[in-house]
């Protein structure tokens, strides 16, 4: 006589804080996308930061502070990473795959938020490489466009296939369902490269100082102006150094979370 003898398969284990990979996108040998979902419990505000992380060799979770890409109503939350072949976590975090699962720690930080500057017209968000992850997510918020008459999206990389995660997002927002009506004519996208060719070249610093991008855009003046605009800034220590000396020179003054004024800076991602 037969037996059947039916198997259980052992629960699967699961990491602490762990969330699933839904979706993944590699742009470069130096680029990727990741998509994650959503805690239940995790509120944030559209440009702040979360703690993600795996395991390490030895068993203890390995965390780095990554800008929430996605707005703040999104079920899912979007990631924007480099690839560094002996980073300690990114080496690993290269290699997710749908199903996989990541540790996101769900206590959203960041001085890149609405509420830490004062009102004005016009707002520039001026990034380098993955900095431009928080502006991916305020630049999908209404709020952003509901307080101000104008949106300047910089950003500068090294190759053009380095800025195609920004154009793909930014040219989509004007027809997306949800955050069209909003974005109208208000947004304004200025990429530039620094080693290739392309339409509009040179580094953040420069094309700013210099007031080239005023000139290209079309915008009024050389400078920004301390009672109208105001600005976000994401970048290297020493990109985010430079970006403030010509905010600074121009009248403009940090502000926070605590003390709102004209520009935020993020300094989670240097030093």
């Amino acid at each position: 006589m037969n037996q059947q003898t039916a198997v259980t398969e052992p629960a699967k284990k699961t990491l602490p804080d762990a969330q699933t990979v839904t979706e993944v996108r590699h742009y470069t040998d130096r680029l990727f996308y990741f998509r994650t979902s959503r805690p239940q419990s995790l509120r944030f505000r559209s440009g702040e930061f979360v703690m993600i992380g795996l395991p390490g060799d030895n068993g203890k979770p390995i965390m780095r502070a990554y800008s929430i890409a996605s707005p703040s109503w999104d079920d899912g939350l979007d990631f924007y990473s480099i690839k560094v072949q002996d980073g300690p976590l990114t080496s690993k975090l290269q290699h997710i795959q749908p199903g996989d699962e990541i540790i996101l720690r769900p206590k959203p930080v960041g001085t890149l938020v609405l509420d830490a500057l004062l009102p004005g017209k016009r707002l520039w968000f001026l990034a380098t490489g993955t900095g431009i992850a928080p502006f991916a997510s305020l630049m999908r918020d209404p709020d952003t466009y509901e307080r101000y008459d104008e949106v300047i999206m910089m950003h500068t990389c090294r190759e053009v296939a380095e800025l195609e995660f920004g154009r793909q997002l930014i040219e989509s927002l004007p027809e997306d369902p949800l955050i069209g009506e909003f974005v109208g004519n208000k947004l304004k996208y200025y990429p530039t490269t620094t080693r290739e060719s392309s339409k509009w070249m040179g580094r953040v610093t420069d094309n700013l100082a210099s007031g080239k991008v005023f000139a290209d855009l079309g915008l009024e003046g050389t400078q920004m102006d301390p009672a109208t605009d105001r600005a976000m800034v994401c970048g290297s220590l020493d990109f985010n150094k430079d970006v403030m000396a010509i905010m600074e020179g121009w009248g403009l003054n940090e502000g926070a979370n605590s003390e709102p004024a004209q520009y935020v800076v993020e300094k989670a991602f240097v030093g």
